[in-house]
C-alpha cells in the first residue's frame, strides 16, 4: 500500500475515533439528564429558605360599612 494511501487511512479512522468518543459521550450525557435533574432539583429544595406563612386577613370586607358609619 502506497505511504500517502496510508497516511490518509490512518488520519481517516483517528478522526472517526475522535468522532465516536464524541457521540459516546453525549448519549452518556443525554441518558443521565433526568438524574442530574432530579437530583439539582432535590438540592435545590434542601438549601431554599423556608417562608413564613402568609398569614390569612381577618374578617375582610364584610360589615366595613356597619363599623365605620358615621
Amino acid at each position: 500500500m502506497p505511504l500517502f494511501v496510508e497516511a490518509i487511512m490512518v488520519v481517516a479512522i483517528m478522526l472517526a475515533c475522535f468522532f465516536g468518543v464524541f457521540l459516546l459521550l453525549f448519549l452518556f450525557a443525554l441518558a443521565l439528564f433526568p438524574v442530574e435533574k432530579s437530583l439539582s432539583k432535590v438540592v435545590w429544595e434542601m438549601t431554599e429558605p423556608k417562608r413564613k406563612p402568609i398569614p390569612q386577613p381577618q374578617g375582610g370586607f364584610k360589615g366595613f360599612s356597619e363599623k365605620h358609619r358615621s
